[in-house]
């Protein structure tokens, strides 16, 4: 996979590093959508790809005799390019709906790639990455950095996560950079808990992607060490918008370090961050409102949709869909996906706060609140809850009365063995409306 990544950035070409795990259907819609030419796949792959569009020309499977005549044909010279040019089209997650591919260029995987080194980790030539979460995505962008800094590659023989295979590797590659989620990061915690595994090789977690809980935090500190560093970024500015390293992790001594671990860091070094209104206006420390950013980071917009270019990055701020507050010090406190915000009774309230409270509660091992329409108050909270068994309603209900203002309760539970995921390991919250849909308004 790195190989065929860097080939093509040698030849000028575009790559679309697409998630093995998504459906055929959906892989067939993306490579449609982008009219790929040449589709690169393994073996184990091949037999569930489906029906391809017919833009496709070829179909290479690793191994396969017309692989290898193109692995061993004479090289050619590397293809001149611009910095502005289209380096790795990237479809976001889709949590919300259709991914859209973001126009990731040569400039942006620069920027990101110095952002790194001056706000997330240090690298040295001889250090490790490995890629236990999909190369399609975060794990993949930090082949750039490592690359660079002359770091080995390591793609477990697994391909994928597994917690045992992954501390079975680190005596052989001491100085180990792993890329996770926070669901990844609370199974290696568990197995190392369970298993009193050797995490001693590990340098550096850097997580992202979803929501860390403190609680999941400090068992990591305590298991694992002061090895976590959080980054905050989108397809639209990968990997980069603000990050929260090692350094901040481990300042047990200031006075308001429990309080900044709750929050995505501050701004990495090649991009603005800023904190806006409905009408773009920017908005004081503590005031809640969209996280805008812009800087060498940021796409210059979305393949062949200028209906979204316009709406999300027209004027050169790229309007996250997240919503936000810096402190006095600049650091960035995420309060959730705007489209997330649930409104009951003219009062906002966030679903991460919710969430939060939850998730101290020793029964409680995975939760994700909505909002359902209400006749009376516009929407009601909803919390999906996976727990042990024997805890109900009655006693979290008590738990975040104790804890939170009253208006903010989930006013209904619905206990699930699990919760639906992406196959990036995102909590998919539309699945959980759907589920809900076709419940009548509550009043």
């Amino acid at each position: 996979y790195v190989e065929l990544l860097l080939a093509c950035w040698w030849g000028g070409f575009a790559p679309v590093p697409v998630n093995a795990r998504l459906h055929p259907s959906e892989l067939a819609w993306i490579l449609d959508h982008c009219r790929a030419s040449l589709l690169f796949a393994s073996e184990d792959l091949t037999a569930a790809l489906g029906d391809l569009p017919s833009c496709l020309r070829e179909t290479l499977v690793i191994g396969s005799p017309g692989f290898e005549a193109l692995a061993t044909a004479d090289p050619r010279e590397i293809e001149p390019v611009a910095a502005d040019d289209l380096a790795w089209l990237f479809y976001t997650s889709g949590t919300t709906g259709r991914p859209k591919g973001a126009m990731i260029t040569h400039r942006n995987l620069r920027a990101m790639t110095y952002a790194y080194f001056i706000d997330v980790d240090g690298i040295a030539p001889g250090d490790a990455i490995v890629h236990a979460a999909p190369l399609s995505h975060g794990s993949g962008l930090y082949i750039l950095p490592h690359a660079a800094a002359g770091a080995v590659q390591v793609v477990p023989e697994s391909g994928g996560f597994d917690p045992a295979e992954l501390f079975a590797l680190l005596p052989r590659w001491p100085g180990t950079t792993l890329f996770a989620a926070p669901t990844m990061v609370n199974r290696l915690v568990d197995h190392a808990r369970r298993h009193a595994a050797d995490g001693t090789a590990l340098k550096t977690i850097v997580y992202g992607g979803a929501p860390m809980y403190l609680a999941d935090l400090d068992a990591a500190h305590e298991v694992l060490g002061y090895k976590l560093a959080q980054i905050y970024g989108q397809g639209e500015s990968p990997m980069t918008i603000t990050a929260l390293d090692k350094r901040a992790h481990a300042d047990t001594g200031h006075p308001r370090w429990r309080e900044r671990l709750r929050s995505a860091g501050t701004p990495q070094i090649v991009c603005e961050v800023r904190i806006a209104d409905e009408e773009g206006r920017t908005l004081p420390e503590g005031e809640v409102g969209e996280i805008l950013v812009r800087g060498d980071s940021v796409v210059p917009g979305y393949w062949e949709d200028p209906a979204a270019t316009a709406r999300t990055m027209g004027d050169g701020w790229l309007r996250t869909g997240d919503l936000g507050t810096f402190d006095a010090d600049g650091f960035l406190y995420i309060k959730d996906r705007s489209k997330d915000l649930i409104i009951s009774g003219g009062a906002n309230i966030y679903p991460r706060e919710v969430e939060d409270v939850l998730l101290t509660h020793p029964g409680v091992r995975e939760v994700s609140v909505i909002g359902i329409p209400d006749r009376e108050w516009g929407e009601r909270v909803v919390a999906c809850v996976v727990a042990e068994p024997g805890v109900g309603q009655e006693e979290l209900d008590a738990w975040c009365l104790a804890r939170i203002a009253r208006f903010k309760r989930p006013r209904r539970y619905l206990f699930l063995e699990a919760l639906p995921k992406n196959a990036y390991g995102k909590i998919l919250k539309r699945e959980l409306r759907a589920r809900l849909a076709g419940d009548p308004p509550v009043g």
